[in-house]
């Protein structure tokens, strides 16, 4: 992987001026993002974080207010580093009167992509999201998941180093999205870098390398997966075999001093959910009651928890914000 990071913003801010007054409001505090090269990188918050503010600075389509940000090694302000990227917004606006393969083929013009390839290119990627057999209808008659579908090949009709995606699963029903999730591993196997913005935690948890959590235009979070869901404990599962005879007063007793609720399994069975701290009290318990310790199993968070947890530290600061 090379040293030149794919995305670099440092100090990167946005200060809107809204109202009569032109009152200022911060749309995004100081950012100091890396994204390497090859990287699912997915870019996560409650509405109004500053996700989509982040992206359209780093599309030229707004400017910041202070910092810097680079593509690839080159100043975003330079419309060079733009050259190979690929970007869907999270509200894209195509002419209705477009057909698919006409829209692929008008982007395919501005990115100066050459005949033929442009056309194959075109075809092959309407084919990996399931459109072929809308290639040549209206953009009018699309629903929304159709136009995030076509959507989505527009941005990659110019064989992007980069591609970067705002709410791509939006409007999506579930073939849909397991079709844009194999196409985003896909771009990562070719050695390509996904940025993408979402609010389906549980694709980006699946799909992702690292993440960035935004809350209030503040940077909370950033890190590897693995390493951010560490930092989220969800407790003990303790598995257990009762003895024979045992009573629902028996369950009582035990549940007293575990702390917990017992969950009733076949082949008296019993599962219950513990803090980790409680795991040696725990299992000197069930054996004082004549319980077999089955099992102890760490129950891992998920992203979910974790932005739930970042956004209750966050306090007031999650609920402000523009887009």
């Amino acid at each position: 992987m090379s040293d030149v990071p794919t995305i670099h913003t440092e100090g990167l801010s946005k200060v809107y001026r809204t109202g009569f007054w032109m009152r200022p409001h911060i749309g995004l505090r100081p950012l100091d993002l890396r994204v390497e090269r090859g990287q699912v990188f997915g870019f996560i918050g409650p509405n109004g974080a500053g996700k989509t503010t982040t992206i359209k600075i780093l599309m030229g389509i707004h400017a910041a207010t202070s910092g810097s940000a680079t593509l690839m090694g080159k100043d975003h302000r330079d419309p060079e580093s733009r050259r190979s990227v690929g970007f869907m917004p999270e509200r894209p606006y195509f002419y209705p009167h477009l057909t698919g393969a006409e829209l692929l083929d008008f982007y395919g013009r501005l990115c100066e992509v050459p005949e033929p390839t442009r056309s194959q290119r075109a075809r092959a990627l309407l084919e990996r999201v399931d459109m072929s057999r809308a290639a040549d209808q209206p953009l009018r008659g699309y629903s929304k998941g159709m136009l995030q579908r076509v959507g989505i090949c527009q941005a990659l009709i110019n064989d992007p180093q980069l591609v970067v995606l705002d709410e791509p699963m939006s409007g999506l029903d579930p073939l849909g999205r397991a079709l844009v999730r194999d196409l985003i591993l896909e771009e990562r196997a070719a050695g390509r870098t996904v940025f993408f913005s979402s609010h389906i935690l549980h694709d980006v948890e699946t799909m992702s390398d690292a993440v960035a959590i935004l809350i209030g235009g503040e940077l909370r979070s950033q890190g590897s997966v693995p390493t951010l869901l560490g930092q989220v404990s969800r407790g003990l599962e303790i598995a257990l075999r009762l003895p024979p005879g045992h009573t629902p007063a028996d369950d009582a007793a035990m549940e007293a001093i575990l702390g917990g609720a017992l969950r009733h399994q076949p082949d008296q069975r019993a599962l219950l959910r513990l803090d980790h701290d409680d795991a040696d009290r725990a299992a000197a318990a069930v054996a004082a009651a004549g319980c077999r310790l089955l099992a102890l199993t760490p129950l891992r968070g998920s992203l979910e928890d974790l932005l739930l947890s970042e956004i209750e530290r966050a306090g007031g600061a999650a609920r402000g914000g523009r887009p």
